[in-house]
């Protein structure tokens, strides 16, 4: 039986209504926890596939699991359909053309991802079912992946419990297996409380909640020199405390993300912000509260489902572009720097090239140079075999969370992309199910990379997912 050849062609019979539930999704971008619209689509889609449906999965409205087949392993297929804020932009343009001002986009192309998850393992399903094969197919539909950490509290709650694999994919320039880390990361905010008073007239009376936040910002950035250079520390302020600056400000809040190779370098760090923010406080006469919003672990690799990932991938052949394919790849292109296109070559260790669209796998051994970022992935590498692809989605450097993204996100070269991610998925998903000896080994990998560090969610049991991300 040549299964791969018979999920691809699966693949290829369904791939229409998945490409339009990814237009859909693009069409109605819904930021951190509030994907009601995007999430009921692709509730709609598992239910029109048949699979039997868990919603509100960790208690999270927007979070939902199908599932099909009987006994056997159980492979899971993580979805994501959250959008970012800031990005409107048209479909098609090479220009920056917003829709709406201030709108939200998919500017991470997650509208792709989490239609390309499903579709994967709707063909699994179905080729399940055709061969009478044991084994059952899980699409996890994941919101919140930006900032929210969704799976880290999907993860907390039980849901990966049984899975024995997990597999994902992610929006790229490049058609490679993913093999670069990924930062442990936590989201707190610093809630300082002062005492207002009249600017001028009674200065001294007054304990300024402002004063603290900038004192709070100097800290943290002297802490800079004394932290790994890895580690990376943000900030935005979510309250100034007013707008008259003649009256003292009683209040004020900062959010930081605080980003560290590992959980436990991650703490650390939060724990000596968490100092510069009571010293703020002491200089100021002020009060500090520190409240998590979210936390993520950094991503454990798995070596077995990496090289079957890296084999099947192969075999399969990145996406056949076409010449208006790469037309618009290179009016996108146009619109980047030579900086953007450089670096994305330097992450694989390739000098740039003349070429708009990926029509290479990129080998395993490439000497790369990790652009680093975070993602809730990372959580359930920890409980779960994780392995992930990343697919040619976007014209070769453009950077994510940008415009250019969101322009690309309906763009036939983006469908390719999707399409040939969900078949490498695929192809690994049934590889799994008729290779014991692959999952056993993925397992065993697992194990021996959390021996001396079993996974802790770097949340405390007192966080909840935090449902209105304005507030925390």
């Amino acid at each position: 039986m040549d299964n791969r050849s018979d999920i691809w062609r699966g693949v290829d019979t369904i791939k229409p209504r998945f490409v339009a539930l990814a237009n859909k999704v693009w069409g109605m971008p819904e930021v951190c926890y509030t994907e009601a619209r995007s999430s009921a689509e692709h509730l709609a889609e598992l239910r029109h596939q048949g699979f039997r449906v868990t919603e509100k999965v960790a208690g999270i409205p927007t979070a939902l699991m199908g599932e099909a087949g009987e006994g056997g392993p159980v492979i899971a297929f993580l979805g994501e359909y959250d959008a970012l804020p800031g990005l409107s932009q048209e479909a098609g343009v090479a220009e920056h053309r917003p829709i709406e001002a201030g709108g939200h986009g998919h500017g991470c192309g997650h509208n792709l991802l989490g239609s390309a998850a499903l579709l994967a393992a709707t063909a699994v399903k179905d080729w399940l079912a055709a061969n009478n094969v044991p084994g059952r197919v899980r699409y996890y539909g994941c919101p919140a992946e930006e900032g929210g950490a969704a799976k880290a509290f999907m993860v907390r709650s039980g849901a990966f419990e049984d899975a024995d694999i997990a597999i994902t994919w992610h929006p790229s320039s490049f058609w490679e297996v993913v093999v670069t880390p990924s930062l442990a990361n936590t989201r707190a905010d610093f809630i300082f409380t002062g005492r207002t008073s009249h600017a001028a007239a009674s200065p001294h009376l007054g304990r300024s909640a402002l004063d603290a936040v900038e004192l709070m910002s100097v800290g943290v950035n002297y802490m800079r020199e004394h932290m790994p250079s890895d580690a990376r520390i943000h900030y935005a302020v979510l309250d100034t405390g007013g707008i008259a600056p003649n009256v003292v400000q009683a209040h004020a809040r900062v959010r930081y993300s605080i980003r560290a190779r590992d959980l436990p370098g991650m703490n650390e760090l939060v724990s000596r912000v968490h100092k510069v923010a009571q010293g703020a406080a002491l200089m100021t006469e002020t009060q500090v509260e520190m409240r998590i919003v979210s936390a993520v672990s950094n991503i454990l690799f798995n070596t077995p489902l990496e090289e079957a990932l890296h084999g099947i991938m192969q075999e399969l052949g990145p996406p056949h572009f076409d010449e208006a394919d790469k037309d618009f790849a290179a009016k996108i292109q146009s619109t980047l720097s030579d900086k953007d296109i450089a670096s994305v070559y330097h992450s694989i260790g390739m000098e740039p090239a003349d070429r708009p669209l990926a029509d290479f796998l990129v080998p395993m051994d490439a000497k790369r140079n990790p652009q680093i970022g975070s993602t809730d992935v990372g959580d359930v590498s920890w409980v779960v075999p994780t392995v992930q692809v990343h697919a040619p989605t976007i014209a070769i450097g453009t950077p994510l969370h940008t415009w250019q993204v969101v322009a690309q996100g309906k763009s036939p070269h983006a469908h390719k992309a999707m399409v040939q991610a969900a078949k490498a998925m695929a192809g690994l998903g049934i590889k799994a199910l008729t290779e014991p000896a692959l999952v056993a080994a993925a397992k065993a990998d697992l194990k021996k990379r959390t021996a001396r560090t079993p996974y802790v969610c770097p949340m405390p049991d007192s966080v909840s997912p935090p449902l209105d991300m304005s507030l925390g």
